[in-house]
C-alpha cells in the first residue's frame, strides 16, 4: 500500500495510506480531501505536499 505526504488546513504534515483523485464525470472534484489529522484530530482539508526527487 502506497502512502502520501499530505498537509492539512492548519498547516500539519502528516502520512497517510490512501489518497484517491475521484473524479465525478469529466470535471475533477480538486486535489484536496476531507482527512482526520492525527495531530489535532479533527476533519480537515487536506492536500498531497510535493516532495522533492534527489
Amino acid at each position: 500500500m502506497e502512502t502520501t505526504v499530505v498537509r492539512c488546513a492548519e498547516g500539519h504534515v502528516f502520512n497517510t495510506a490512501t489518497f484517491p483523485m475521484q473524479q465525478l464525470g469529466s470535471d475533477r472534484i480538486g486535489p484536496g480531501r476531507l482527512l482526520r489529522c492525527p495531530r489535532c484530530a479533527r476533519l480537515r482539508h487536506a492536500v498531497p505536499v510535493k516532495t522533492r526527487k534527489h
